[in-house]
């Protein structure tokens, strides 16, 4: 094992350059061991030295061999602890959609409208799919720039769908509520005949002739593509090759990110939902900055089909809206079984509107919330009170304390590290906006000497770990938490649990504040229902900003 773990290092010391490596020696073995903290004896060392020479060769034969982004590695990662079962029944989902809607005078009005008052203005022909498609593609135009959150506007394909979705309705044929809405998606997704650039300038002019199975979805329900919208480079971030992806609350702060710009987009009405993906934090976080409602949902759920890879193990595809029953109709859609993607699931989306809060059993990490000072922490206490005021019994609860998460996020580097191997070996890794130690050149030079057994010792950890969360969350429906602090982010990214992230209000600074619901594998449905129990009970959903209304 020592051997393997010192080969590992050695070999990412010589190979990190782009050049050839020279012959390892004995003083090359004396600074591994360093970095590894082992120490070898002298007879160790000799015995060493031939293997090491030969497994260079090797890797340099292996790095001959030309790997796409989209080759994942054979190894698949699966949330479900020993012994899971899961209900296999699908029940068929009453969406209970307005019938009154009418159309307001001041068309941009629209904008902010919910996805099922969109729909049922389509549905009723009150409006057309491609005037609605018009007016996204204006308010992109108008405001992209402002907030540099687009990369592309698919406008001619827009138009063209948005046609065929009026010209399908005209005849009685309605696939559903997605049916002529138009929509965003973080520019990692392929889109044939478009430019999918990954945020970074290495990729800028990047084509994929292939359309990711999201979108797919989504144009099989009848969705109308609008826009590619900006992520941080790779997938981290604002900060992409065209500059920094503004928080339409405050156009001197980023929308954070990664998915920056599907959570900026949504907040200013430029497309009523985007499709966003997250690792650590990347739906969480730009929602939160943006005022917005994103679910995170739980590892497998949503196809990972043609979108960029940056973590086999811990990548996820969710919605981004202004509402969680809006990200309900959007999941519900993109969710299921792709054979393209083996680590995808069917098990059923029984969600239910109508949910009775004071027959669920809610926990709360009080000691999260009880911490002093954290930004949000007033707005919390808020959510707290109403939550109970609804009839919820709210059981305190604390996160597994016998592992700290944070060692563990080597997974996501090593992986992430693996995904852009090519870039950092060939220096193309210059070409990235960010380049300070925090970036991801950094960190993928820094992923090169993460051993392989450290590696696979991380995921054994991680094994332990799912079964610690899910004897803390079986017996619950939801557990609230704050969005940030305490490691829950990353254990429950590492988990695979999903969550939903809403609104709650704002700071001192007038920044969006939320707070988060966490729920059981694959039960993103009682947490949706839930968060929109709680909307119906708060109006911060329905805030927009002002430069954009």
């Amino acid at each position: 094992m020592k051997r393997f773990i010192l080969l590992l290092c050695i070999v990412s010391i010589l190979l990190t350059s782009c050049n050839k490596p020279k012959e390892i020696n004995k003083k090359d073995l004396r600074s591994a061991e360093k970095i590894v903290g082992l120490e070898y004896s002298k007879t160790e060392r000799d015995s060493l030295l031939d293997g090491l020479n030969v497994a260079l060769e090797d890797y340099e034969n292996n790095r001959k061999v030309k790997l796409e982004n989209s080759t994942s590695p054979k190894i698949l990662f699966d949330p479900r602890p020993i012994n899971y079962i899961n209900n296999e029944k699908q029940i068929e989902i009453k969406w209970n959609f307005p019938t009154d809607v009418e159309l307001p005078e001041n068309k941009d009005e629209l904008a902010f409208y919910p996805i099922s008052e969109l729909a049922t203005l389509i549905k009723q022909k009150k409006i057309t799919s491609l005037e609605l498609t018009e007016l996204f593609i204006n308010r992109l135009k108008k405001y992209g720039d402002t907030l540099e959150c687009v990369v592309t506007i698919t406008e001619e394909l827009a138009l063209k769908q948005a046609q065929k979705a009026d010209e399908e309705i005209a005849k009685g044929i309605y696939r559903g509520p997605l049916h002529g809405i138009p929509y965003g998606v973080k520019d990692l997704f392929a889109v044939a005949g478009y430019k999918t650039t990954w945020g970074a300038a290495p990729f800028k002019d990047q084509t994929v002739e292939y359309t990711a199975e999201v979108v797919k979805r989504l144009e099989r329900a009848g969705g109308i593509l609008v826009a590619k919208l900006t992520l941080g480079a790779l997938a981290m971030g604002d900060v992409w090759y065209d500059g920094v992806t503004k928080s339409p609350w405050d156009l001197n702060q980023g929308s954070s990110g990664s998915s920056a710009g599907s959570a900026s987009a949504t907040a200013a009405g430029l497309v009523p939902f985007a499709i966003g993906t997250e690792t650590w934090g990347s739906i969480i976080s730009p929602s939160t900055r943006c005022g917005v409602t994103g679910l995170r949902p739980t590892f497998g759920r949503v196809s990972r089909d043609g979108a960029m890879a940056l973590s086999w193990t811990m990548d996820k595809i969710g919605p981004i809206c202004r509402s969680a029953n809006d990200c309900a109709l959007v999941f519900d859609v993109i969710r299921g079984k792709d054979t393209k993607d083996p680590t995808t699931t069917d098990y059923p989306f029984n969600y239910n509107q109508s949910i009775e809060l004071s027959d669920l059993k809610v926990g709360y990490l009080k000691g999260l919330f009880n911490r002093k000072d954290y930004r949000g922490k007033q707005n919390d206490s808020i959510s707290i009170k109403v939550l109970k005021s609804l009839g919820i019994e709210l059981q305190e609860v604390s996160l597994p304390d016998n592992i700290d998460v944070y060692p563990l996020a080597i997974i996501l580097e090593a992986e992430a590290g693996a995904a852009f191997d090519e870039l950092t070996r060939s220096n193309k890794d210059d070409k990235l906006v960010a380049q300070h130690k925090y970036a991801w050149p950094n960190i993928f030079r820094e992923s090169r000497f993460i051993p392989a057994v450290e590696y696979i010792q991380a995921n054994r950890i991680r094994n332990i770990l799912i079964e610690d969360f899910h004897k803390l969350i079986k017996d619950f429906d939801v557990i609230i938490c704050p969005t940030y602090g305490g490691g829950q982010l990353l254990m429950t990214n590492l988990t695979g649990h999903p969550c939903v992230v809403v609104p709650n209000g704002f700071d001192e600074k007038n920044h969006p504040t939320s707070i988060s619901f966490i729920g059981n594998l694959y039960d993103e449905a009682t947490i949706l229902a839930f968060a929109k129990k709680y909307q119906e009970n708060t109006d911060f959903e329905e805030l927009h900003p002002d430069l954009f209304k």
